[in-house]
């Protein structure tokens, strides 16, 4: 079936010793999306005629430069705005500010304002992502019916984020048939809040270890519990032990 050929890397990010699978089926996504795009990809017609197109939202442009290569970068960047500049040179030919009115609602769109929007949310990185993770997560569904052993691995998970959390949620009674419902979201949520109180508990004693009374205890689990519960509640990436299963 075509759901299996998705099945090694959700499986392998189950396998993963972090506080969230999907962030980090995510996060995998994200970084080989950065590295095509700044790899001999870019140098393609059929490529570059996209990135000109879309562009990159803020965040991804930001991890683009980050990862050094500056001068493809620079190249997309540079054709990208030959773009934007020939099309907003069109559109502002016909542009009319609205008049503002108390007594009637601006509903008009205005073509020069609807393009400069799409432009500001467009993002080739975020669609090369979002083709995939949609795939990744309806083959969760896929391995939690088919496959015994990934039920187990699901019940025995250290949970998920609560972003990620909610998208398994809504998306369970939409994938799942029968019984396979109840019992996965019975499993969400208990792996959801288990996971949670075990972080909670530790990050309690990480600021314990600030009061002068317990200077002289261990640490326990708590050093990283910042960065783990950051990752709970907002879907940050961190994974520390990373690659080892």
């Amino acid at each position: 079936m075509k759901e299996q050929l998705y099945t090694i890397p959700v499986n392998e990010a189950f396998a993963l010793d972090c506080e969230c699978p999907v962030c980090a089926m995510h996060h995998k996504l994200k970084e080989d999306a950065l590295d095509f795009t700044l790899g001999p990809s870019y140098m393609e017609d059929d490529i570059r005629m996209v990135t000109d197109k879309v562009g990159f939202c803020k965040e991804h442009v930001q991890q683009l430069y980050n990862k050094q290569n500056r001068l493809g970068l620079a190249l997309m960047l540079k054709t990208h705005a030959d773009k934007t500049i020939r099309d907003t040179s069109k559109l502002v030919k016909n542009y009319k500010p609205a008049k503002p009115s108390l007594f009637k609602k601006d509903t008009e769109t205005n073509p020069l304002l609807t393009y400069l929007e799409e432009v500001q949310h467009s993002c080739f990185v975020c669609n090369k992502i979002n083709s995939v993770f949609d795939r990744y997560i309806a083959t969760i569904f896929f391995l939690y019916e088919k496959e015994s052993d990934f039920r187990n691995t699901v019940d025995n998970c250290k949970g998920f984020c609560s972003e990620h959390y909610a998208l398994l949620l809504k998306e369970a009674p939409k994938q799942l048939s029968g019984k396979y419902v109840e019992d996965f979201t019975n499993a969400l949520h208990k792996s959801y809040i288990k996971g949670m109180e075990r972080v909670r508990d530790d990050l309690s004693w990480f600021i314990d270890k600030f009061d002068y009374r317990y200077t002289n205890e261990p640490w326990k689990n708590s050093k990283d519990s910042l960065q783990r519960m950051m990752m709970k509640q907002n879907s940050l990436e961190y994974f520390p032990d990373e690659g080892k299963k």
